[in-house]
């Protein structure tokens, strides 16, 4: 009888599962969200943004992280524009940081949003570009795609792709944790 219960229990606990993971893919954003280690929600972020701003900037001759007088530091100047990168949730940031950059250097301003989930966050781009229109500055967008993904890992070793993850989801250990000790006390 003990072991009919515990068979129930795991298959209720398994139905729950599946129903809250198929809920939240239909209510799935434009982003990936956890929590810190104060408990505060964040957007997580599989890449560095200085990986995307290092793949880009190599491959357009600018110069990384110029220091203005002013000690604020533009992602990537070239020789006509004074950049800002930043993640789509980052977007109105984005703008303020260009602006500066390009008040500081005397360039044009340009953002360059990075995309993770493109046909999510295209909306994020959609909004800087309309923007850039009416305040007269370029606007342009990357995708992980420019970072030459191999196995889930970009090819800069001080990307956070790189690093051991050594949390792992807690909800999922407690589950392994509740079925090993069931199974134990049979």
């Amino acid at each position: 009888m003990r072991r009919k219960i515990i068979l129930f229990c795991k298959q209720i606990i398994i139905i729950f599962c599946l129903i809250f993971n198929l809920n939240y893919t239909v209510l799935a954003s434009a982003f990936e969200y956890g929590y810190t280690s104060d408990g505060f929600k964040s957007v997580i972020h599989h890449h560095s943004e200085s990986s995307y701003q290092h793949a880009w900037c190599s491959a357009h001759n600018g110069i990384e992280e110029f220091e203005n007088s002013d000690k604020t530091r533009v992602d990537c100047l070239t020789d006509t524009h004074a950049i800002e990168f930043d993640f789509a949730d980052k977007w109105a940031e984005s703008i303020g940081q260009a602006l500066h950059y390009s008040f500081m250097t005397g360039k044009r301003a340009k953002v360059i949003l990075i995309l993770e989930n493109h046909e999510k966050q295209m909306c994020y781009f959609e909004r800087v570009q309309n923007l850039g229109k009416i305040h007269n500055f370029d606007v342009e967008y990357v995708t992980p795609e420019i970072l030459n993904i191999q196995d889930g890992k970009c090819q800069y070793k001080d990307c956070k792709c790189h690093k051991i993850k050594k949390k792992k989801h807690k909800f999922l250990n407690r589950i392994k944790y509740y079925f090993k000790n069931l199974s134990n006390n049979d």
